[in-house]
């Protein structure tokens, strides 16, 4: 291990010498950023939690594979995202007659019963906020993905490219489809 290693790349390098008290750390170490960020893709904190439990399994299985000269964190996004792409894959096979629209309006009564009386203001906030969410999730998962990590996880392009695979130009390309299908949807919401 060189001085240069972050912890979490040291850790994992730990962990592919079968250092379990190393891979404990390194879990409670990342588990609310993996959560986080797969709750952002799949809007569902239990699946998110779920999901992240197949992430670390897949950390664990994969650590004999693990270069130290990729840093740990960009490794860590692809296989999460990698789960998650392959979420959303599995749920369209599985759901392919369910309407996301009668998810979103079952979601929004269970909401809105709970609820004392809002302000107005809070109200167009939350209401906004809501069709940004739902606008987000209708992106196809690879722009989705490219947007969560570029908006809510503050990354850029190359650690993007890195995470899915791809040039950098292909996140811009994913990126410009994605910001272009999203000012047209919001377009109503934000003019009016």
């Amino acid at each position: 291990m060189t001085p240069a290693m972050d912890l979490d790349t040291q850790l994992m390098v730990r962990v592919q010498a079968d250092d379990d008290a190393s891979f404990g750390l390194l879990l409670n170490r990342n588990r609310g950023l993996v959560v986080n960020y797969l709750s952002r893709m799949v809007a569902n904190q239990a699946v998110a939690e779920e999901l992240a439990q197949d992430v670390f399994v897949r950390v664990y299985r994969s650590r004999r594979t693990y270069e130290p000269s990729a840093k740990f964190s960009t490794w860590l996004y692809r296989i999460t995202t990698n789960v998650a792409l392959n979420y959303f894959r599995d749920e369209r096979r599985n759901q392919q007659n369910l309407s996301l629209d009668m998810q979103d309006a079952a979601q929004l009564r269970r909401q809105t019963s709970d609820r004392a009386p809002l302000v107005e203001d809070r109200l167009v906030r939350e209401v906004v906020a809501e069709q940004i969410r739902r606008a987000v999730r209708g992106l196809p998962p690879k722009q989705r993905a490219a947007v969560i990590m570029h908006k809510y996880e503050e990354m850029d392009y190359a650690q993007i490219s890195k995470v899915l695979g791809c040039t950098p130009s292909a996140v811009k390309a994913l990126m410009f489809r994605a910001y272009e299908t999203l000012r047209l949807r919001l377009r109503p919401v934000l003019h009016a």
